[in-house]
């Protein structure tokens, strides 16, 4: 279910850099009312080290709140997906349907350039085709989303846009909550998460979870359409507030997860063989951020985290036993004097990658960086921004990523206008090695830095129940990274020598009338691509997207929803069965009913059972080149799904 409460929150560019722990840490946010907009404007983005009330703000980012965030819970309790999924611009695309990996594509932009981010800190390394199956949204306060190159002040992993996961801050008392859940296609979820002030001044809490799901076949070929996994997830979490305004943060993390698809036992691939995939995965990282005032000058902001993750992938006969590694250090200094906000400050992060089976991809990347941003009022109804940073690439060199934004306000209305660039540092992990692994592809030769120009303008209306949206986008993509075949069983990446194009629009619409709200959607995407000495339409991103949502919710009683959702027809490549995806509607239907403590509920998605099988076969008949069995995903291979469960909370 797409909730109708997501809120269109404009904060700055900055939202990536400032100290996550809010103001007040021990005081949960209260939701705030849409209609009244004098109330929706006093709030302040507190991840915005500018201080800027949310309507001041020159660049557009979107905020998914705990409402929202509550409602996705009761219908994917295990991972983050179907919050990001149901966003506008955001489409969730599976990767690898052998496992049920899949990444986030921003506004039609590759998924590897989406920075995933949790609270601020890059806890989860460089995007994969399993990461965001692997975060669970138990205690997540709200969700961040920048859209458009964000390098200015996040470096290379933030080509195409940011998502930061902000985690619930613990509130004056002991609270707790409980959620068990299961499905029809043989899922199980169970989550837990409590939460309590300490000391004077510091709070905890600590998240945990266990999940896993039986394999399916559902069309009866040997291929597992719905992989097996069972995966363990931890987080403890630290906060204190000094009386002066210091604040800490801290966290650690831990995951492990047993991942199996490919071939049923004693069911074979079409040139006779079984063909067993499946990836282990044991995760830890640890963060830590900062703030102290400093007289006279400003704030200081401390960030540093570190991450390790080890993974064992089976394809077949072959293993691959790799380790992925990230390393983040920043310091930073912001203040503000009259209607200038600045910040300023130097950052360093390592990205690595080992590994035993193929050593020859096996690399360190080292950027050290500088950045600064200054936002200036000028007048009552104009704010402008501008913002740059510099990376010293060990491999490619010194790269320079500017942004400069510009909001209009005048009575109801909005007006944001944006541009920026920024890059983006190759590594073997496109989309088809994720699904395939690297036993056919060459090593890599000298490629360069993909470079992407963004902007966007965006108008914005409301007043008293309603709220509207208009989004114009595009992007140009320079040295976009593809696969080419070098022999009957060989791959080689090479940088395109033309430039990738995606112009776009957004169109949200919504209304409330007490505890009922109507939320229309529409999405449009032209993207192209250079194919030979021509240009053909970019694969897997339909022209036409659309949905309608309708909620009715009463905290104290329960909610009732329905959305509709549809997905138009989609160019295909390296597809024996056909050239253009079929388009479909997704229905779905959640019911949550308050007993007391307790919340019960049941989710039913995909009503109409729409499955990629139904229209034409997953599995290929052919091994392809670069390795896989199977076809792309351009519709669910799930189908329908209902799932129900009960959500205890105890404390106040």
């Amino acid at each position: 279910m797409s909730s109708p409460i997501r809120r269109s929150l404009f904060a700055g560019v900055l939202l990536n850099l400032p100290m996550p722990v809010l103001a007040q840490p021990f005081e949960q946010p209260e939701p705030v009312p849409e209609a009244v907009e004098e109330e929706a404007e006093d709030i302040i983005v507190q991840a915005t080290r500018s201080g800027r009330r949310v309507g001041d703000e020159p660049v557009r980012v979107e905020v998914i709140d705990r409402e929202e965030i509550e409602e996705k819970i009761l219908m994917r309790p295990g991972n983050i997906a179907m919050i990001l999924s149901e966003t506008g611009g955001l489409r969730v695309q599976v990767t690898s349907p052998a496992l049920g990996g899949a990444n986030v594509r921003v506004q039609g932009l590759p998924g590897r350039f989406t920075q995933i981010l949790a609270d601020g800190l890059p806890l989860y390394g460089q995007s994969s085709a399993l990461g965001l199956l692997q975060v669970p949204p138990t205690d997540l306060g709200q969700v961040e989303v920048i859209k458009g190159a964000a390098s200015a002040l996040y470096g290379a992993s933030a080509l195409g846009g940011v998502v930061n996961l902000v985690s619930r801050r613990p509130r004056d008392a002991f609270e707790s909550e409980v959620l068990v859940n299961a499905t029809t296609r043989g899922a199980q979820d169970l989550t837990a998460y409590m939460a309590a002030p300490v000391a004077e001044g510091w709070g905890a809490s600590i998240t945990g979870g266990a999940h896993r799901q039986d394999r399916s076949d559902l069309d009866g070929d040997g291929w597992i359409d719905m992989p097996a996994y069972e995966r363990w997830t931890a987080r403890p979490r630290l906060f204190w507030e000094g009386a002066d305004g210091a604040s800490l943060f801290a966290t650690l993390g831990a995951m492990t997860e047993r991942r199996l698809g490919g071939t049923l036992p004693g069911r074979t691939v079409p040139d006779g063989s079984a063909f067993t995939q499946g990836q282990d995965t044991d995760r830890f990282d640890g963060g830590l951020v900062a703030k102290l005032p400093v007289d006279g000058v400003g704030t200081l902001h401390m960030r540093a985290s570190g991450m390790t993750q080890h993974h064992l992938h089976r394809f077949g006969d072959v293993a691959e036993d790799d380790r992925h590694g990230t390393l983040f250090v920043e310091s930073s200094l912001a203040g503000k004097t009259g209607g200038t906000a600045w910040v300023g400050g130097v950052a360093y992060q390592v990205d690595s990658f080992r590994s035993k089976t193929y050593s020859a991809f096996d690399y360190t990347y080292r950027a050290p960086g500088l950045f600064a941003q200054v936002e200036q009022e000028v007048g009552r109804a104009v704010t402008l921004a501008a913002s740059a940073r510099v990376d010293f690439h060990n491999r490619y060199g010194t790269r320079f990523s500017p942004r400069l934004s510009l909001l209009y306000r005048g009575g109801p209305w909005t007006v944001r206008a944006s541009g920026g660039r920024g890059f983006y540092a190759p590594t073997p992990f496109v989309e088809e090695i994720e699904a395939a692994g690297l036993s056919r592809l060459e090593p890599l030769g000298r490629l360069k830095p993909e470079v992407a120009d963004t902007a966007a303008l965006d108008v914005g209306y409301a007043r008293g129940g309603l709220e509207a949206n208009v989004t114009l986008f595009g992007s140009n993509t320079k040295g976009t990274t593809r696969l080419e075949p070098v022999g009957v069983s060989r791959v080689r990446l090479v940088n395109d020598t033309g430039a990738a194009r995606i112009r776009g629009t957004e169109l949200l619409l919504r209304y409330r009338r007490g505890d009922f709200v109507v939320t229309g959607s529409y999405v449009y995407l032209d993207a192209t691509e250079p194919d030979g000495a021509g240009r053909r339409t970019m694969p897997l991103t339909p022209r036409h997207t659309a949905g309608i949502v309708a909620m009715w919710e009463n905290r104290d009683k329960g909610r009732v929803g329905l959305e509709v959702y549809h997905t138009g027809r989609q160019s295909l490549d390296d597809d024996p069965y056909r050239r253009f995806g079929k388009p479909y509607f997704e229905v779905g239907l959640l019911g949550e009913m308050v007993v007391g403590k307790a919340r019960l509920f049941v989710n039913a998605e995909n009503i109409l059972n729409v499955r990629q099988t139904r229209y034409s076969p997953l599995l290929r008949p052919t091994r392809a080149v670069d390795g896989r069995w199977t076809v792309d995903a351009w519709a669910p291979t799930d189908g329908f799904v209902l799932n129900a469960g009960v959500k205890l909370r105890f404390g106040d």
